[in-house]
């Protein structure tokens, strides 16, 4: 008798987190599918999922999260660290507070949640997937918040791998490029919210909005992303580091290429910041 796979995905509201779901499902995947508004809830049941309200900023949460599941699984295959967004904007006007809560929910989070789920995780020998994002290799003006978020988590999923080894855990990396999701329109709303007159960059706002909206510049579909990272879960040698999605691989390779001053040269006059002000 085969006992049913199980993964565990944050973030399952739409985009990457969704597509991620239903093909997990489709895989025969018993799945957990986590969101933080009821009626993303109601749909995920709907679609049959074990939808679990959870704020992964919630610390009682999560750890409830994780006394729930150890007294319903035997264990967990699969945990998928997808929750995050985009905060997008000068680095100055946003400050430390708007980093503190960055960093909450696309770094902390990620040591919360595999630190609850462990057990089970351990037990099953399972497999920690964290959604980090090329932004983590080419750092753009107007959204240093955000790579260095996803710089932390590129470095903490290399000590990671390294630290469950001993468990028989394995631990994968995801740079997504460009997804269709809604994190554009979540970015551009964030940064919505801090563009105002009083900020310096003001006559450059044009140039903030245009960075909050680059991720859906001719985006890879979410459900492309997730078939091709379960093919990578299903492959007899799993890649530590996965990059998928439109620029997923020419930017980190124009990171790796250009001289750093030609590379910061194009993005100040890509992004309108070749003017005095």
């Amino acid at each position: 008798m085969t006992t049913q796979l199980t993964a565990l995905i944050t973030g399952c509201s739409s985009g990457i987190g969704r597509a991620l779901a239903d093909v997990f499902q489709a895989e025969g995947y018993t799945v957990w599918a986590t969101a933080r508004k009821e009626s993303d809830l109601a749909a995920l049941s709907a679609a049959g999922f074990n939808a679990v309200h959870l704020d992964v900023n919630d610390a009682v949460a999560v750890e409830q999260l994780g006394a729930r599941l150890s007294e319903e699984l035997g264990g967990l295959d699969v945990l998928i660290n997808n929750a995050g967004y985009g905060a997008m904007g000068p680095l100055l006007d946003g400050g430390a507070e708007a980093m503190r809560q960055q960093f909450e929910t696309n770094v902390f989070s990620v040591v919360s949640v595999t630190r609850a789920l462990f057990p089970l995780l351990r037990r099953n020998k399972g497999l920690v997937i964290n959604i980090g994002s090329v932004s983590a290799v080419l750092v753009t003006p107007f959204a240093g918040t955000y790579c260095a978020s996803k710089a932390a988590v590129h470095a903490l999923t290399d000590a990671l791998r390294m630290e469950l080894a001993p468990f028989s855990i394995d631990v994968m990396e995801v740079q997504p490029g460009a997804i269709a999701s809604s994190f554009g329109a979540n970015a551009s709303h964030q940064a919505e919210q801090l563009i105002n007159e009083q900020s310096p960059w003001w006559p450059l706002r044009e140039g903030i909005r245009a960075r909050a909206n680059a991720s859906q510049d001719n985006p890879t579909p979410a459900t492309f992303f997730a078939r091709n990272l379960m093919a990578a879960v299903q492959s007899a040698k799993r890649p530590r580091l996965l990059r998928l999605g439109n620029g997923s691989h020419i930017l980190p390779l124009l990171a790796n290429l250009l001289p750093k001053a030609l590379l910061e040269k194009g993005l100040i006059k890509r992004f309108g910041l070749n003017r005095t002000l």
